[in-house]
């Protein structure tokens, strides 16, 4: 099994790394590929360095990029086709040499360029393309592909429409550790305890790359409610650095064990519905989406508030209303939990599986 992953944030290694330990578990030989590092030429470097500088600091430009290269809906936009296709070599000489029987893109550029070389037998394998996001983006669809697997039915129909391929939904990929009772959500209870006693810790993700618009004054604004902002920055030191001067916020360096903190938290306020938020789900964590970043972000909260597995709030007074309501046990919390977790309706590595011994080379 080949896994075609890319370093565009953790979300897509994420899913990448729960698909590899769940089949070397059942004995499947694995190998996860970064297509950024099949590109030629230092493109993959430029292609992350632009896009991480376009979310950190040009939301704007991002947006504008979404509009023309991503956004789903009729008429001819640019294909991600002529760029994937420089990796097109580089894929194919792996293939050869592994024997592979199957692969897996969880990264819309890799789907692009799968579904190329399948449609031109250029591969000697099937390709599933596990889709990690609410809302379908146009790189994401090829027609080479043979199958897809998508987070919600919503998501499965946009496919459905855009490309004749067969198309399955399995809901998120997240690792085992998210669903039981984490062992170090009583040590985070007790720090939390330490830091701010009595006042309800909510977390605040920027993800990895700490891409966030207005995260001090979100954290400012819950302190003064009453509540502590846990916030983490991901590797944005900056960030990290201004949001630690929010009196009553308890700013975090990078965390291994996102179960235990999500076990040990009220309510996650997120802004992209990416892999951090379906982790929630899965540990039963209520989700509030507040100041999405712009294109897929905004796009992935709306289509996952539409589910009814997260409440968004547009501003800050819904904020606060939203998070006091979901901070206490009550009906509307177990209401907004129970949804979460029928997202995960199968394990999408048992279809990948199924198709890499069903569907012809």
């Amino acid at each position: 099994m080949l896994i075609l992953s890319a370093g565009m944030g953790a979300g897509h290694d994420t899913v990448a790394r729960e698909l590899a330990r769940r089949a070397r578990e059942q004995g499947h030989h694995v190998q996860i590929l970064d297509l950024l590092r099949l590109l030629p030429l230092g493109t993959g470097t430029v292609l992350r360095v632009s896009y991480q500088a376009a979310v950190r600091h040009f939301p704007w430009l991002y947006a504008g990029l979404y509009r023309v290269f991503l956004r789903p809906g009729p008429g001819r936009r640019p294909s991600g086709v002529p760029l994937a296709r420089l990796a097109a070599d580089r894929l194919t000489d792996v293939v050869r040499r592994t024997g592979a029987d199957v692969i897996v893109p969880v990264f819309h550029l890799a789907a692009q360029l799968t579904g190329h070389l399948r449609e031109r037998n250029g591969l000697s394998c099937p390709s599933v393309v596990v889709l990690v996001d609410f809302a379908v983006h146009r790189q994401w669809l090829h027609p080479g592909n043979d199958l897809y697997l998508c987070l919600t039915e919503r998501a499965a129909r946009e496919v459905r429409r855009s490309v004749d391929v067969p198309v399955r939904v399995t809901g998120p990929v997240v690792a085992p550790d998210f669903r039981t009772p984490a062992a170090g959500s009583a040590l985070w209870r007790r720090r939390f305890e330490d830091h701010a006693p009595g006042r309800p810790p909510v977390l605040l993700s920027a993800g990895a790359w700490g891409a966030a618009e207005g995260m001090e004054a979100t954290a400012r604004r819950l302190a003064s409610a009453g509540f502590l902002p846990v916030v983490l920055c991901g590797r944005n030191e900056r960030l990290r650095a201004r949001t630690a001067r929010v009196p009553g916020a308890l700013v975090l360096d990078w965390v291994t064990d996102m179960p235990g903190l999500m076990g040990a938290v009220r309510v996650l306020v997120d802004n992209a519905a990416g892999q951090t938020a379906v982790q929630a789900l899965a540990a039963g964590l209520p989700v509030v989406a507040h100041r999405p970043l712009p294109g897929h972000g905004e796009a992935g909260v709306r289509h996952m508030a539409r589910f009814g597995a997260s409440i968004h709030a547009p501003d800050g007074a819904a904020l606060l209303r939203a998070v006091e309501r979901l901070s206490r046990d009550g009906a509307e919390r177990d209401r907004l939990v129970a949804r979460g977790r029928e997202l995960f309706r199968e394990d999408a590595l048992v279809r990948v599986v199924s198709a890499a011994r069903a569907l012809p080379a």
